[in-house]
């Protein structure tokens, strides 16, 4: 390559580098060629054909959903539906087959096919129908995740007698470029780009190119633009029509990344550069389009798709890390209520990772579902490698440096999980530790309105998913009591903000537990309880804290928490404390004497750089404190939760996240906090093992009773023995400790009672 080509290539990489950094996405799709009739005649184009006697012109909706199946069943997330351009208007026999189907325009047709694969299979549509007005984008734009129309050029000659676009009205440029900016206004997330090598030249790809950014400038609705390089084909007029040489398409690709600002993708097609593309990342792009696992590329048939794991060894070998996306891309999940229509908005949640690409895998919190094994090879990048370095020397990192840390994949990924485990081993040893608890949560009655809570409920006995309930003072005795004769050294009690509930409803609790039980530790009432009963008293919160520690009160569970950042809890709980609240119970807590513990619920609505806010936020706290026990980062239960239920939220962080969470925290939190715990309610058995491997020396409480994740629709058990702690944790190769609720030593008489417990009691 000529020096000139090679300098402009790395400059654009550079570029590329600094946002993308060493990631190249791809979208898993199933093609579905709704028809292959269009109005038009381009003249290198072998996609479109006119009616064959016999055959059906377009797809019967039974095997639009034969393709969608065998597309969910090979793990793909986009439907893409290729047809062409109004065949209505030209062909009698699409008039006809639509008026059978149900339909009068191909549009209308494809709105109630991709209807359907979206709502049936889950795929997200992307749809690429040509030229469209108003009203039909409108038509369209509730059944679809993001559409596409290639400018292919802004030359106005290619479309005169001789050229590739005579005879095809519909390519147009000024026409598509209309199109384009029509889709802007409508909100609709699009791809477009360039078809180079059928006779424009360099000058003319670069005013296209310009074109394009000017309307992303007006309406930033561009996601990607392609660099498609033009391949002759037999049987059409170009056949032998020479194709743009590798070196052509490298400087195109190179130019477009730096015409662009650095929130639009730039992609290649990988089957129509084979052999090449290495030097196609080199030039600037970040992104490989759509590769099908089971269908045909049917625009261009004559160039199979590379097998997935192929291209993802292809992308490691030039430093990058292949990552599966979904049709609509990250930066615009940000904005989803602006982006998507509100059915396609709840299918993309579903299918969307806290980054906004597509979840690494099937898991979620308390389900049943197994553990994923990581199957596409990834090669690490230097990145993560350096940030992980820094925080092993116990360096503090930017909110970046740490976001950056929670999108590590493969070789990434196990990197940040062996140093997060080598930290664990270095503070804990070989101990894992757990405590003998009872949860009691004395009432589910709440005056708030967390979207994302399954377990609080109105005064009524029929509100929301069953029974409202206030326990007894007999009953919340009754539960100490059984709690003492099985061996806890603690009884942990929260409870929903209850309307007549002051602050001497909470002195009067610890008064129960400490009749009943003198010697147990009571670790009750979250930071809003606090906040909320002194508030009812009249008085400051550290003066409310002084009187529950008088009263019993041994440590707090630092939970309400779900995200320190006021953005999120905006969304989520915007009638609860905020951050600065939040913050400001639990360092009053330290300062008059009581610690606490730390949590973190993740998975809903926030995303990495909201993780990483909240890890600093709790660093700093523990910076000017060091009142915190551990860090138990809680993995949002969805299936029973309002937002959830409304389609406003994700189900839950996938696998990968959630061990990132673990291992990260580790990495964030030393040498403050020392104890990372888990929440086996939340991860099961099967995930609990595997997240000792990632930097956790804690299982947390036995329980005893669990009502919060179970409320929202958690598989796993309510109470996990002494026994079973140890069977797992020994099962790991590790050794098992029962401790207090502050780490220290249970004496002897309380271990003993708890290895014998009776079973417990039925709840009534």
């Amino acid at each position: 390559m000529e020096a000139e080509l090679q300098e402009l290539m790395r400059e654009a990489s550079a570029s590329r580098d600094s946002v993308f950094g060493e990631q190249i996405s791809f979208s898993r799709k199933v093609f579905i060629p709704l028809t292959h009739l269009c109005r038009d005649s381009c003249h290198y184009c072998t996609f479109a054909s006119p009616p064959r006697h016999g055959e059906a012109s377009y797809l019967n909706l039974e095997a639009v959903r034969e393709i969608a199946r065998i597309g969910v069943e090979t793990g793909c997330t986009e439907a893409l539906f290729t047809l062409g351009d109004k065949p209505e208007r030209r062909y009698r026999v699409a008039r006809e087959e639509l008026a059978a189907l149900g339909h009068e325009t191909t549009l209308s047709y494809l709105r109630e096919a991709s209807d359907i694969v979206m709502r049936e299979f889950g795929l997200l549509p992307h749809l690429n129908p040509g030229l469209m007005n108003e009203a039909e984008l409108n038509l369209l734009r509730p059944v679809s995740a993001s559409m596409g129309i290639m400018l292919e050029s802004a030359a106005q000659h290619l479309c005169e007698r001789g050229g590739p676009h005579f005879g095809s009205p519909d390519k147009a440029p000024e026409l598509r470029l209309e199109m384009i900016e029509r889709a802007g206004r409508a909100h609709i997330p699009l791809t477009s780009g360039l078809l180079i090598g059928i006779g424009e030249s360099r000058a003319e790809r670069i005013e296209a190119l310009l074109a394009l950014r000017t309307l992303h400038a007006k309406h930033g609705h561009l996601q990607e633009i392609i660099i498609q390089n033009f391949r002759a084909k037999p049987g059409t007029r170009m056949a032998s029509a020479p194709e743009p040489d590798l070196e052509d398409h490298l400087w195109t690709i190179a130019a477009a990344r730096l015409i662009f600002s650095l929130d639009v993708s730039v992609q290649a097609p990988p089957n129509l550069a084979a052999g090449s593309l290495r030097h196609l990342i080199d030039a600037g792009i970040n992104d490989w389009g759509g590769v099908s696992p089971v269908t045909p590329d049917y625009v261009n048939p004559e160039a199979p798709w590379p097998q997935i794991n192929a291209l993802a060894k292809e992308t490691a070998m030039a430093g990058k890390i292949l990552i599966p996306r979904l049709p609509v891309y990250p930066s615009y999940l940000k904005q989803l209520d602006k982006w998507a229509a509100p059915a396609v908005a709840s299918h993309i949640l579903r299918r969307a990772g806290a980054d906004g690409f597509a979840r690494s895998d099937a898991w979620a919190p308390g389900t049943a579902t197994a553990i994923p094994v990581a199957k596409s090879p990834a090669k690490g990048g230097y990145r993560v490698g350096d940030i992980v370095a820094r925080l092993e020397r116990g360096d503090e990192c930017s909110e970046q440096d740490i976001a950056t840390l929670f999108g590590a994949r493969g070789d990434d990924l196990e990197l940040v999980c062996n140093a997060a485990d080598r930290l664990r081993a270095k503070v804990n040893g070989n101990v894992v530790s757990y405590v003998v608890t009872r949860n009691i949560n004395y009432t589910n009655i709440c005056s708030f309105k967390c979207e994302f809570c399954a377990f609080s409920k109105g005064r009524g006995p029929t509100s929301l998913r069953g029974p409202a309930y206030r326990l007894s003072t007999e009953e919340v005795a009754r539960r100490v009591a059984e709690a003492w004769s099985r061996g806890a050294t603690e009884v942990c009690m929260q409870g929903g903000i209850h309307p007549e509930y002051t602050g001497q409803t909470y002195l009067d609790l610890c008064e129960v537990v400490k009749d009943v039980a003198p010697d147990i530790h009571l670790h009750a009432f979250s930071p809003l309880e606090i906040w909320q009963g002194a508030n009812s008293l009249g008085i400051t919160v550290g003066r409310f804290l002084e009187r529950l520690k008088e009263a019993g009160l041994g440590s707090l569970p630092g939970t309400a928490a779900e995200i320190l950042d006021d953005e999120v809890r905006s969304r989520i709980c915007p009638d609860k404390i905020s951050t600065a609240e939040w913050i400001g119970v639990v360092e009053t807590a330290h300062k008059v004497g009581l610690n606490t513990t730390s949590t973190m619920m993740f998975g809903h609505v926030d995303r990495p750089e909201h993780w990483a806010r909240h890890l600093l936020a709790l660093r700093a706290l523990q910076g000017r404190t060091g009142g915190i026990t551990e860090f138990v980062p809680l993995p949002f239960v969805h299936m029973e939760a309002p937002f959830f239920l409304k389609g406003m939220a994700r189900p839950g962080p996938d696998w990968r996240e959630t061990l990132l969470v673990h291992s990260v925290a580790r990495l964030v939190l030393h040498p403050l906090i020392p104890n990372i715990q888990l929440s086996w309610v939340k991860l099961g058995i099967e995930g609990a093992r595997a997240a000792l491997g990632a930097g956790v020396n804690d299982l947390g409480g036995t329980l005893m009773n669990e009502s919060i994740s179970r409320a929202a629709g958690a598989s796993h058990g309510q109470e996990m023995t002494p026994q079973a702690m140890a069977a797992l944790i020994e099962g790991q190769g590790r050794k098992a400790r029962q401790r207090t609720t502050l780490y220290g030593v249970v004496p002897a008489e309380r271990e003993h009672a708890a290895r014998s417990a009776a079973p417990l009691l039925e709840l009534s």
